[in-house]
């Protein structure tokens, strides 16, 4: 790929970001703080998934293979 393509690219991306969050219409300030927000929100979940998704997984796995583990039979 050409550097150029993908720097039109990412433009055009940035762009798509800006007229779907409309933030186009901001003063330069606010569009500071919108995106300080929107990116620190981002990283907050992107975080909290990164470490409790996997030990809830873990769990669900636990969970589920006593379940359906074979069990023995009653003596009875």
């Amino acid at each position: 790929m050409d550097i150029k393509r993908v720097k039109d690219y990412i433009y055009w991306l940035y762009y798509q970001y800006l007229l779907i969050t409309c933030s186009y219409v901001l003063e330069p300030w606010e569009q500071s703080m919108f995106h300080t927000i929107t990116v620190t929100v981002v990283a907050m979940v992107v975080y909290t998934a990164y470490v409790f998704v996997p030990i809830h997984v873990r769990l669900a796995l636990e969970f589920f293979s006593q379940i359906f583990e074979a069990q023995p039979e009653s003596t009875v």
